[in-house]
């Protein structure tokens, strides 16, 4: 073999190494959530009355736990007052790539309700627009959720598990950020911790009551507070698009 053919054959094995070196399959990513509040209860003008506008950006701090089957996205735990509390979910959200299953910790008038499904399937748009968030490259996809609401996500195949914020994920890399068109809610990653995360911190305790489907929830709900303004709106938050 000639030297040629030896510098050729190194070059390709360290770039062969480097990308796979460069492909991170665990971790911790912190998002923060801020969300408009007037664009959230647009439709709500009751609700809108009771919000002043210095406090109508709310901010919300998650973590992303994640191994290259499951992930665990849940609100980080603070001892600080929130204030407007009721204004916006915090979801706890398993999902297993593996088993195709979703298991949500929702809370309703304090009380935590389990509901548990499949993977929330959704059909992307992938665009050739880029920007970098924590430092990552990350391609822009596009998700029509309906005929009003269209969602634009940022995903990072470097970090190579299709995982996300709340029940999202279906992109061939992580999600790093991700907002509604009109900027309504808006989730963007603050930092990625590169670590495998120890087994409690990718699961959920166990429900000591019965655990729902997204279905058995809805109907229930709506049977008992259906009829009443206020329980439509807090249906349509709980069942929204996240």
């Amino acid at each position: 073999m000639n030297i040629s053919k030896c510098f050729l054959l190194t070059g390709l094995l360290f770039f062969i190494l480097s990308v796979f070196q460069a492909q991170i399959t665990c971790g911790k990513i912190e998002f923060e959530r801020k969300t408009n509040l007037y664009k959230k209860f647009k439709s709500e003008p009751d609700v809108q009355e009771w919000i002043k506008e210095a406090d109508k950006s709310k901010v919300d701090i998650f973590e992303l736990y994640f191994n290259d089957s499951i992930s665990l996205f849940k609100p980080q735990e603070s001892e600080l007052k929130e204030n407007l509390w009721w204004a916006t979910s915090k979801n706890t959200v398993c999902q297993n790539y593996k088993s195709k299953s979703r298991l949500t910790i929702k809370e309703i008038w304090g009380e935590h309700v389990y509901v548990s499904d499949t993977l929330y399937t959704r059909k992307w748009k992938i665009t050739d627009k880029h920007r970098t968030i924590c430092g990552y490259n990350c391609r822009k996809a596009v998700w029509q959720a309906n005929d009003s609401v269209r969602l634009y996500a940022w995903y990072c195949n470097e970090i190579m598990v299709s995982t996300g914020p709340e029940s999202f994920f279906g992109l061939p890399g992580a999600i790093l950020g991700i907002a509604t068109e009109d900027g309504g809610v808006i989730y963007f990653a603050k930092s990625v911790e590169v670590k495998k995360p120890e087994p409690a911190l990718l699961s959920l305790p166990k429900s000591k009551s019965k655990i729902y489907t997204s279905a058995e929830l809805r109907a229930s709900l709506e049977k008992d507070y259906g009829k009443q303004k206020w329980g439509k709106a807090m249906i349509r938050n709980l069942f929204g698009i996240w």
